[in-house]
């Protein structure tokens, strides 16, 4: 394992310290511009660059020769398994099911084998494949699963009969496989509490990822809303809010930046109500700090979330967000009323009156931005990264570990 300096006086797991701590996640890859990918490299970039004695890998098993979308730093060092599910992603569904024994085999024992070679004090799972057996690995690891959606959303059942036995069976496996870690991390509180058949469970919410040192006046004619052109996000209850809201406020703009494959249909139906001049569809940016200081409003229409890291982006920005209370997030961030506003998950009508209030209450909206500012400070990296330092130590039981 990692090189350890036994300390002067008696022998024993008290007088050890250790000069390195390893840690190692996985996620299948690293090519797609998805939450999770992005927050796993934000993370282990941190540890890498900002917390010394931290030695940091990514093990992914499908990355093959595709580009890494986010940035890497160079002090993560980066293993592919290269075991490809899913690749070529045409491929017909018996021939998935046909190959998908051997290379779960392969899969395995490379993952296996990776372990037993770098020996990490820390090993991360995402919750994929690997949940069936990372546990057995005898590599002297300490196993702690990362959840970055929520249970309910989460699973194979499609409904009927069938599919509600095939979802049963695979939620009985899956708590199985999850009390078997040393430690299950979820985003929300809301979410630990989906999970009573678990003793292993720990809150860390997601970090803010962007950094500004813009902020929004909160004056302009302008709401903004981010994320997928996909059923989660909810953006067609959102055009269907904004219907109402165009008709009495013909000034404002809502913009919503993201790419997707209902690009298409929520533009047929902004053109059916008539809003082309105002609810625009825009594609994915790099630059969404400038976007979010250039709007007043932040508005958050899923359906369901993991987290909802944009809701945290647009606080920092000094932008009040208005959300469904869906599961599960937002009422762990927004402080109804103070520095955000809540809605009835699913509610269009109280949506648009949420924001029409905000339209027209442009003291509340530049108080509410400020106050988002100040309170979404929590979720800086500088403090979740010392919860998630906290959990490595008391894992390993190693009160020496190296500090900042």
């Amino acid at each position: 394992m990692e090189t350890v300096v036994r300390k002067s006086g008696s022998p024993g797991k008290n007088n050890l310290k250790r000069s390195i701590m390893k840690i190692a996640y996985y996620l299948p890859s690293l090519y797609a511009p998805g939450g999770l990918e992005r927050i796993v490299t934000f993370k282990a970039n941190y540890l890498a660059e900002h917390c010394e004695g931290y030695e940091v890998y990514i093990i992914t098993s499908e990355q093959r020769d595709r580009q890494i979308h986010f940035a890497l730093s160079p002090k993560v060092k980066h293993i592919d398994l290269d075991v490809a599910f899913d690749w070529p992603f045409n491929q017909s569904t018996i021939g998935k099911l046909l190959k998908y024994p051997f290379r779960y085999h392969k899969f395995r024992k490379r993952f296996t084998r990776l372990l037993m070679e770098i020996r990490p004090d820390i090993t991360l799972s995402t919750i994929r494949r690997e949940v069936k057996f990372i546990h057995s690995i005898a590599d002297g690891s300490k196993k702690v699963g990362e959840f970055h959606v929520t249970r309910y959303s989460y699973g194979v059942g499609k409904g009927g009969f069938f599919g509600n036995m095939m979802q049963k069976r695979w939620d009985n496996e899956l708590q199985g496989n999850l009390r078997k870690l040393d430690q299950f991390v979820v985003l929300t509180h809301e979410e630990a509490a989906f999970w009573p058949e678990l003793n292993n469970i720990r809150v860390i919410p997601n970090p803010i990822i962007t950094q500004t040192e813009r902020f929004s006046e909160c004056t302009s004619h302008q709401v903004i809303a981010v994320g997928r052109y996909a059923p989660q996000k909810g953006f067609d209850l959102l055009i269907e809010a904004w219907n109402i809201i165009a008709k009495k406020y013909p000034t404002w703009k809502l913009r919503i930046y993201g790419d997707g494959s209902l690009r298409d249909s929520f533009q047929q139906r902004i053109d059916e109500l008539g809003m082309t001049d105002s609810c625009i569809l825009e594609h994915t940016v790099s630059n969404i700090v400038d976007k979010y200081c250039e709007s007043s409003i932040f508005v958050l229409s899923s359906r369901f979330e993991g987290f909802g890291m944009v809701i945290t982006e647009a606080m920092s920005c000094g932008v009040p967000p208005i959300s469904f209370d869906c599961p599960c997030g937002p009422k762990d961030i927004i402080d109804d009323g103070k520095d955000g506003l809540l809605v009835e998950n699913g509610n269009i009508e109280e949506l648009a009156e949420k924001i029409a209030y905000l339209i027209e209450n442009e003291k509340v909206r530049m108080d509410m931005g400020k106050q988002a500012c100040m309170n979404v400070q929590r979720f800086q990296m500088e403090n979740i990264v010392k919860q998630w330092k906290g959990l490595f130590e008391e894992l390993t039981n190693n009160s020496q570990q190296p500090q900042n």
